[in-house]
């Protein structure tokens, strides 16, 4: 999928001036805790939901979280946490 110009001029400038991208330019960020917590800023939503599955919009990217046991467990307009057992986030 192609970026929007304005969000590669954003991440070029971030890059440019050595700031975080997803500070920057709205990024997703993602944080994984060992194999049990993913946390996301900045997602689109969820497209897809399942115990051994979730997809988050990231914008430009899907984010594919497979496992066992997964467990939407906050979300509001700019985070969401996952818990259960993470085997693997895929991005696409």
């Amino acid at each position: 999928m192609e970026r929007k110009p304005h969000m590669k001029w954003l991440e070029k400038a971030a890059e440019a001036l050595d700031l975080p991208g997803d500070l920057a330019a709205g990024l997703p960020r993602v944080e994984l805790t060992g194999r049990h917590e993913l946390r996301m800023e900045n997602h689109r939503g969820i497209l897809a939901y399942g115990e051994e599955e979730i997809h988050i919009s990231g914008g430009d990217l899907i984010f594919r979280v497979r496992g066992s046991g997964l467990q939407l467990r906050a979300m509001n307009v700019g985070e969401l946490r996952i818990t259960g057992t993470i085997t693997g986030v895929e991005l696409e």
